[in-house]
C-alpha cells in the first residue's frame, strides 16, 4: 500500500506539471514530499488526466447504455458507502469553496476515490451545494462548478461505483406555505440543469433531490410539523417530475426520496409519500446512532451494545419500506472520534450487521475531520492517501466481503 501511495503521488505530480508551469508556480529546486502531495491535490482541482484535457468533461458519458433495473435490485448490489463530506457542499463562491471547510486544503483527485473500492466501498455519495454557485436570477449554475462536480462524479463512475448526487446545505428551501412556490421554482430550475448534464449516465448514477429539508432555525427544526412534511412531499414530487421530463436515461434512473430532515424518527418516516408509482425510488434516511455516542460532542464515549436505538431503526425501516419492496439507503451515519476506537468498532459492527439483515447500504459521513472539539468523522487521510483508523476499515471490509451480490456488481 505504501509503494502504491507513493506511485500515485508521483504520477499526480507529473500530470500537474503543465498546470503549475502555466500558473508560474513551479520551482527548479528539488520537490519535498509535501510539494509532491500538493501537486497531486492541484491536479485534482484542475483536471488530473490527459484524457480530461483532450475531451471536455461536459462531453463525457453522454450516451452510456443503461441497464434498466428496479431500485430494489440496484440497491441489492450495493455494499458500503462513503460521503465526500464538507467538500463540494461547503459554503463560499467559486471553485475554491471545495476546500473552504477542510482542515488541510486538499482538492479531491482520482487517487482518493480509487482507494474506496479497495477499502470495501462501492457507493460514493457526493454532497453538493448549488445555491451559492448560481450566476443570475434565472438560477443558472456556474458552468465551471458544474464541470468540477461532473469531474468528481466521473472519478466514481469510472471506478464502477454507484454514485449519489444531491443538493446539500441549501439555504433557499424552507418548507412553509409562504416559501413553497418560490422553492419549487428554484428546485425545478436547478434540477433541470443537473438532470440535463447527467442524462447520459447509466444506472450507476443516482439522484437525491433534497438533503435534510427542514424548518431551519425554528423550534421544530429537527422534529418537524405535519404541514412541513406535506410541503416536503410536494418538493419531492417536483424533483421527480423534473428529472423524468429531462430525457436521456433519466426516465429510468433510480431516485432517492427524503422525508422531513432525512430524519429517522418514525413520524417523519411514516409521512413520506412516494411521488410516483414506480419501482425506481429509494428512501433516504440519516441516522447517527446511538445519538449520545455517535453524534453528541458532549455525549458519552462508551458504546452500550444493549442500547436498542440501532436495531429499532432497522426494524422501523423494514416495517415501513423494506417489507413493501421499497429499498432504503442510510445516506449518512457514523460515530465521532472520541479516542475510543474499540467502542467505535463495536458500534460499527452492530450497525452494519443490523443493516445487512435488510440489505440496507449505509454511507459513512467522512468530513475529513479527526481531532478537535467538532464533529470528527474523518476516515480517509486525503493528504497522505491512507486510512486513519484501520480497525474501522476492517469492519467495512468484513461486510463488503460477506455480500456476494455487491462483490459481483
Amino acid at each position: 500500500m505504501k509503494l502504491k501511495r507513493i506511485a500515485a503521488l508521483l504520477t499526480a505530480a507529473v500530470m500537474s506539471v503543465g498546470v503549475m508551469a502555466s500558473c508560474g508556480g513551479s520551482k527548479s529546486d528539488d520537490k519535498s514530499k509535501a510539494d509532491t502531495k500538493s501537486a497531486a491535490e492541484t491536479s485534482g482541482a484542475e483536471g488530473d488526466s490527459s484524457e480530461s484535457e483532450e475531451i471536455p468533461v461536459s462531453q463525457t458519458h453522454t450516451n452510456d447504455p443503461m441497464t434498466v433495473t428496479s431500485a430494489k435490485d440496484l440497491v441489492a448490489k450495493m455494499s458500503n458507502g462513503w460521503n465526500l463530506g464538507n467538500t463540494m457542499d461547503a459554503t463560499g463562491e467559486g471553485l475554491e469553496s471545495e476546500i473552504s471547510w477542510l482542515p488541510t486544503k486538499v482538492y479531491t483527485n482520482k487517487f482518493m476515490i480509487d482507494m474506496l473500492p479497495e477499502a470495501g466501498f462501492n457507493v460514493l455519495r457526493i454532497p453538493v451545494s448549488w445555491g451559492n454557485h448560481l450566476i443570475d436570477n434565472n438560477y443558472t449554475i456556474d458552468p465551471a462548478w458544474m464541470d468540477r462536480v461532473q469531474e468528481i462524479v466521473n472519478y466514481g463512475i469510472d471506478d464502477g461505483m454507484y454514485v449519489i448526487l444531491n443538493t446539500h446545505h441549501e439555504e433557499w428551501y424552507m418548507p412553509k406555505p409562504s416559501e413553497k412556490d418560490g422553492d419549487i421554482e428554484e428546485l425545478k430550475a436547478i434540477w433541470s440543469q443537473i438532470a440535463d448534464r447527467f442524462k447520459g449516465y447509466d444506472e450507476h448514477l443516482i439522484f437525491e433531490g433534497l438533503n435534510e429539508p427542514r424548518l431551519r432555525g425554528e423550534g421544530a427544526e429537527w422534529t418537524g410539523t405535519s404541514e412541513a412534511r406535506e410541503i416536503i412531499n410536494e418538493y419531492e414530487k417536483a424533483f421527480v417530475e423534473t428529472v423524468r421530463a429531462s430525457g436521456g436515461n433519466n426516465g429510468d434512473r433510480c431516485l432517492m426520496i427524503t422525508g422531513y430532515a432525512a430524519s429517522s424518527g418514525y413520524n417523519n418516516l411514516s409521512a413520506i409519500e412516494l411521488p410516483e408509482d414506480s419501482d425506481k425510488l429509494i428512501i433516504s434516511v440519516h441516522a447517527y446512532l446511538p445519538y449520545s455516542f455517535a453524534l453528541d460532542t458532549k455525549g458519552t464515549d462508551k458504546y452500550d451494545p444493549e442500547d436498542t436505538a440501532i436495531p429499532t431503526l432497522f426494524e422501523s425501516l423494514n416495517e415501513l419500506f423494506i417489507s413493501r419492496d421499497i429499498p432504503v439507503i442510510v445516506g449518512e451515519f457514523g460515530s465521532m472520534n472520541k479516542d475510543n476506537i474499540d467502542d467505535r468498532v463495536k458500534c460499527l459492527d452492530d450497525y452494519l450487521g443490523n443493516a445487512a439483515k435488510y440489505d440496507i447500504p449505509c454511507v459513512w459521513w467522512d468530513n475529513y475531520a479527526r481531532i478537535g472539539n467538532g464533529e470528527n468523522f474523518g476516515l480517509l487521510n486525503r493528504q497522505e492517501y491512507d486510512w486513519y483508523f484501520p480497525k474501522l476499515m476492517d469492519v467495512f471490509k468484513k461486510y463488503a466481503e460477506s455480500d456476494p451480490s455487491a462483490a459481483a456488481a
